[in-house]
């Protein structure tokens, strides 16, 4: 017995080697294949036109060269575009992939860690297959599905991951019950916290632990509550959760690790402590005005706004519906936050594509359709697809050299050295949204099953969807 236990052990040692010698060439020849897109007009990501029909050269993960009637060995693969639209992959700038309950009680009270789990890899297939080739998650999930997704044991894109949401007792931040014990007096009780989802911190010290912690587990910016919220249960909008001083903890943590901070941010006074004090993105940032537009100039910054907070429809979201003090908050906030669009047009800010759905499956793509309407409706086109792309290509590039896990080339544009993150579209979207999933309507929008006029997704050179 014990002979043969050696010989089969032996055996399965050979097998294995021989499996990882084959994955490793099978990897070089992956790396080196090429695939040559031709007869395509071309949206970059930041021009006002498209381009003149033109071929687009791809190499391994990223795009090699572009230009008319480029020359390739006889055993490229060739895809003819048919004179559609070639344009970058969209970019998420604000989403929650792990966050995917009907409301905020509910992934508290009713999902556990494999339920979620589970839900947040489905997320990811349907993100993908909606267009979306990169995603910056705002706070709720480490870097596990990210790894998975890298490695190939499921389809998504490429992901940015906050790590647990950061704020103080009684915050945004906050999922507990009202009769849950407090979490900076008796460590973590709520169900989001076991789950590494949020993190209550009171002051630097614990700030910078929360922070630390985050980046420890591949976390590639910092998240942090500043503001009050609308679905939360226990704050005001118009709170100013975190002093100047809790700000510049976190900002000290994110420095020391060459990334950044993102900022959820509603009133006009936490938007500025929070540019005055080292954050780099304001999340929402709805009081936006002059002001704050030169600010964020001075600054460097960006801002990413859930336009559907805009929408008549925003009373029907079932994170705002199913709690009174919701609704009255949004009732609220809707009033003040007048002015941000005119504020949009005027100053012209960075701003990158903020969808913010914290639901699931069917709910999220509606709302990430009539995000994409409503983001054209107010801003124009050109604006919005470059919120969709380029700007939030920018955006998820502050978070440095050492932390970007996409380091090769820059996301967002169709360019060379550019990752081959692509979409071949019907038709122009810098004239019609709907191309890319754009819908007037949200809960009453039809079910659909993927978007029949993206005729291919491409990300990191690998095809994922080709209706052609």
């Amino acid at each position: 017995m014990k002979l043969t236990h050696t010989l089969i052990s032996k055996a399965i040692s050979k097998v294995v080697m021989t499996a990882a010698i084959s994955l490793s060439l099978a990897s070089v020849s992956i790396a080196a294949e090429q695939t040559l897109i031709k007869n395509v007009k071309i949206w970059d990501g930041l021009s006002k036109n498209l381009s003149k029909t033109q071929d687009v050269l791809v190499e391994g993960e990223l795009i090699k060269s572009i230009g008319a009637g480029l020359k390739v060995d006889a055993d490229v693969e060739v895809i003819d575009g048919g004179g559609r639209t070639l344009m970058p992959g969209l970019i998420e700038g604000h989403g929650h992939l792990q966050m995917n309950g009907t409301s905020l009680a509910d992934i508290e009270n009713n999902r556990n860690w494999e339920e979620l789990a589970v839900r947040s890899a489905a997320k990811a297939k349907i993100a993908l297959m909606s267009g979306f080739t990169s995603w910056r998650d705002a706070g709720g999930m480490g870097a596990g599905l990210k790894k998975s997704i890298d490695t190939g044991v499921v389809d998504g894109p490429r992901i940015y991951p906050a790590g647990a949401f950061i704020g103080p007792t009684g915050s945004h931040a906050d999922f507990r019950n009202f009769t849950t014990p407090n979490e900076t007096f008796y460590g973590p009780s709520s169900s989001g916290a076991r789950h590494g989802m949020t993190v209550t911190a009171d002051g630097v010290d614990a700030i910078k632990a929360a922070a630390r912690q985050n980046f420890m587990q591949g976390a590639t910016q910092i998240k942090i509550m500043s503001s009050g919220g609308v679905a939360s249960q226990f704050d005001p909008w118009q709170l100013d959760a975190y002093s100047a001083e809790e700000i510049r903890a976190a900002v000290e943590v994110a420095d020391a690790y060459g990334s950044y901070v993102m900022s959820h941010a509603y009133s006009k006074k936490s938007i500025i402590r929070c540019l005055e004090n080292g954050v780099k993105t304001i999340e929402h940032g709805f009081m936006f005005d002059g002001d704050i537009a030169k600010l964020m100039k001075e600054k460097g910054a960006y801002m990413t706004t859930n336009m559907h907070a805009f929408s008549p429809y925003l009373g029907e979201i079932e994170a705002i519906k199913s709690s009174p003090a919701s609704s009255r908050k949004a009732a609220s906030a809707t009033k003040s936050f007048k002015d941000y669009i005119k504020n949009v047009n005027k100053y012209q800010p960075k701003l990158a594509f903020n969808a913010d759905c914290v639901g699931f499956g069917d709910s999220c793509v509606k709302q990430t359709d009539h995000e994409i309407y409503l983001s054209a409706k107010f801003f124009g086109n050109h604006f919005a697809l470059k919120s969709l792309t380029s700007v939030a290509g920018e955006m998820v590039a502050l978070s440095g050299s050492t932390l970007n896990p996409y380091f090769k080339g820059p996301l967002g544009v169709v360019k060379a050295g550019a990752y081959a993150d692509l979409l071949l579209v019907d038709g122009n979207p810098l004239e019609d949204i709907t191309v890319i999933g754009g819908n007037e309507k949200w809960f009453d929008a039809p079910t659909r099953q993927g978007i029949k006029t993206m005729r291919i997704i491409m990300k990191g050179g690998v095809v994922y969807k080709n209706t052609l």
